[in-house]
């Protein structure tokens, strides 16, 4: 079904997992035989033995050989807009991709903008992009009374969402609206057109990584501004020991577990204790959920093994 055919079903297909599983089930494949490995491109639930930690710690030890210079910290630091700018002017035929998961790995993306909720209830994305959450999820709503507010670090992102033929801020299936927000803000500014304490659910899907370490506390406060109480973050981003992260080269790292791409874009890996105490122990939060996803994927040509490693939350103000 392409993104702007209408939505007949009232409910979800079924050999659909949307509405059934319970959260973060994290697909269905697993693998029970070690001698199947190969059988497949990719398994779910993979844990990780002392052996596969081992080599991802030896890796990342030899970063620290050759950090990023301090004259380049800066300029990374500096201005990180220019970069995700960049990066959205050199991609911006490179996306569309429908995350279909959001609404089984987060239910209550499910309930609200389904027909039987009619609540006002606002979302707001941090970290819109091009919309690939944005505008699915405008586009199957069928609550009457649903905002969603997408907001970005890059002007260039925001005027991608603008100037897509689904967006409009009166909506057949919503009310829309998009600006330029940085997160981690200093002054404690909201986005356009939110209004403090007035948003239902945040999304905010591999944006926290992008933030410097010094930039969470204010980050956190920020969102506990915009939140109702009540109100929930749902959270996913890079973990620990994740391929990306072992793959690093020298001249990437920028301080413990920090890294710059080639792009110039910044990426930090996270472990669940570390989530836990910036948003529940240092910040306002309470924890309702967090997990970890593993994944190996596999180069059956080659019998190549390759370890992903992604963190999901929800947090409730």
């Amino acid at each position: 079904m392409t993104q702007d055919q209408p939505v007949k079903e009232t409910k979800p297909p079924l050999d659909s997992r949307i509405g059934k599983d319970d959260p973060f089930v994290f697909g269905q494949r697993y693998l029970t035989n070690e001698e199947d490995v190969f059988n497949q491109n990719a398994w779910d639930h993979v844990e990780w033995g002392e052996e596969q930690i081992k080599q991802a710690q030896e890796l990342i030890s030899k970063q620290y050989e050759h950090p990023v210079k301090d004259f380049d910290k800066k300029m990374f630091n500096a201005n990180p807009a220019k970069f995700w700018d960049i990066f959205y002017k050199n991609n911006r035929e490179n996306f569309f991709k429908d995350r279909k998961w959001l609404q089984i790995e987060f239910p209550s993306l499910y309930k609200v903008t389904n027909e039987d909720y009619q609540e006002p209830t606002t979302i707001l994305e941090i970290g819109c992009g091009a919309g690939n959450t944005f505008f699915p999820i405008l586009n199957q709503n069928k609550n009457e009374n649903l905002k969603i507010v997408g907001c970005d670090y890059s002007k260039v992102a925001v005027d991608l969402v603008k100037s897509n033929e689904n967006f409009s801020p009166n909506h057949e299936r919503g009310i829309a609206f998009s600006s330029v927000w940085d997160l981690a803000n200093p002054e404690g500014k909201l986005p356009e057109d939110v209004e403090p304490n007035s948003v239902d659910i945040v999304i905010m899907v591999f944006v926290f990584s992008a933030l410097h370490p010094e930039q969470w506390v204010q980050a956190v406060n920020n969102l506990s501004k915009v939140l109702k109480p009540g109100g929930e973050i749902l959270f996913r981003d890079y973990g620990r020991y994740d391929l990306a992260q072992v793959r690093f080269k020298k001249g990437r790292l920028l301080d413990d577990n920090f890294y710059i791409r080639g792009d110039g874009t910044r990426v930090y890996f996270f472990t669940e204790e570390e989530l836990r105490q910036i948003f529940c122990v240092d910040g306002p939060f309470k924890e309702d959920k967090i997990g970890t996803d593993r994944r190996l994927l596999v180069n059956r040509k080659k019998e190549l093994k390759m370890y992903r490693n992604w963190l999901q939350a929800v947090f409730k103000a």
